[in-house]
Order: C-alpha cells, then structure tokens, then sequence
C-alpha cells in the first residue's frame, strides 16, 4: 500500500529557507519556525530540512533553529546536510529529529550507510540521490550541490544504498529542480521498480497533478515540493483533496 506522503521542504541557508532554479539563483523564503508550524497545521505528512551549505553555517544557530522546529511540529522531521560521521547523526537525533538524510558522504563513504543503519535502525535513514540524465541518456549520481557527476548510475547506486541499509530514498532530479514543469517521472519509475525501499520524488512539481503522477504513474511513496508552498501557490489540503477524488 503505497503511503502517498507530502512532504514540505525546507532548503536552509544563513538560517533562513531558500529555493533556487537546478541548485542556483537562491531566493529568501521565509523562516523556517514558522514555516514548518504552518506546514504541519496543513496537515503535511513529514517534514524535510536540507542544509544546502552545511560547512558554512553557525553550528550552534543551526541546533537551536532544528531544536526550534521540532518543538513545534508534531510530525516527522527529517534533517540532511554536513552530515558525514556516525557522530554528526548522533546529534540530530539528540535534538529529537525523526530521521537523518545522507547524499554526497554517502558516495564518498557507503560505510557511513550502514554504521547509521546499524546503530539507529534503517528506518531512520534517508539516502538522497542529486541525479540527472547524462548526455548518454541514462541517469547519474550528482554530488557536491549538483556540481559534480559521478557518472554512477542512479538504478544500481538506489539498489546498492538499499542493500547497505537504507530505510528510504529521496531522489531529485536536478534537471527539473525548481522548475515547475513536472516530477522526471521516467527516472522515479525505474527506481521505484528496482527498490523495495519507499522512494520520495522531488524536484520539479508546479501543480497538483504533478503530485498525482508522482504516485500513480511513478510509484513514488512520498512526493517532496518547495516553492509551490513557500509562495502560497498549492497547499497541502488542496492536493490532498485533488488525489482523494484522483487516485
């Protein structure tokens, strides 16, 4: 039974959200308390925070603003960025958040994927994938803010974080990231059908039906959006009735 989940998300900078277009031209959103207070009074199901420039940021601003937000929310909170060793993930769930998210560590030390798996249960492990499709056409791992391609393929690194441990996959696509133009739909299909993990799409969704594709042609557990809410454009009853009356 697929969960159908919508999570808002939070991309964080300087203590304040930002949205960008595929990773750059990076906007003020609003803050983050009273975002994530507004979201859960909506009725959204998770909650995702992504420190965009973790190595930057005031770490002791940073706990208080995470501490902040998940005294306020009665919802889960999923928490990624800088998180590189057992210890960073440590802190997080110190401060109560639900689950952790890993991306680019998790290329450059898979290990990190099953140490947090291990000590913490998979179910409170998120494994981003930044992904696009390659000029060859297939889909490759992107690190490093979509900076860097790996050329790993997206299929064979889901199935691989899944069998390191894994409890969940978001997965974005840095092609459509910010412009409203739809879920990469075949990209979220072709995992889906590979893993067995729930699989959350992001990136791209502009209007409610974009949340339906995600579910019912992608398979897709979860549907992750950021812009569309910040600006008051959709909000969550809204898609919530539109995929009652639709799926």
């Amino acid at each position: 039974m697929k969960a159908n989940k919508i999570i808002p998300c939070l991309d964080m900078k300087d203590g304040k959200v930002v949205k960008g277009v595929k990773f750059v031209d990076i906007k003020d959103a609003g803050l983050p308390v009273s975002l994530a207070k507004e979201y859960c009074r909506q009725g959204a199901d998770e909650l995702v925070m992504l420190y965009i420039s973790a190595s930057t940021e005031n770490e002791e601003e940073m706990y208080d603003t995470i501490k902040e937000v998940v005294s306020s929310i009665n919802i889960p909170l999923t928490v990624g960025g800088g998180i590189s060793a057992l210890e960073d993930a440590k802190k997080l769930f110190d401060l109560g958040v639900s689950k952790v998210s890993i991306n680019s560590a998790a290329v450059k030390n898979p290990t990190l994927i099953s140490d947090i798996a291990r000590k913490y249960g998979s179910e409170k492990l998120v494994v981003a994938i930044d992904a696009h499709t390659s000029s060859k056409g297939n889909y490759t791992v992107l690190i490093n803010g979509g900076k860097v391609d790996t050329g790993i393929d997206v299929i064979e690194w889901g199935k691989r974080v899944e069998s390191l441990g894994a409890g969940s996959i978001l997965l974005t696509s840095m092609d459509a990231d910010g412009t409203k133009d739809g879920y990469d739909i075949e990209m979220t299909k072709a995992l889906v059908s590979n893993v067995k993990v729930p699989v959350i799409a992001s990136g791209g969704c502009g209007k409610l039906e974009h949340f339906l594709d995600a579910f019912k042609i992608a398979g897709a557990s979860g549907a992750l959006a950021a812009s569309l809410f910040h600006f008051g454009e959709i909000s969550v009853p809204q898609i919530k009735d539109y995929l009652k009356n639709n799926l």
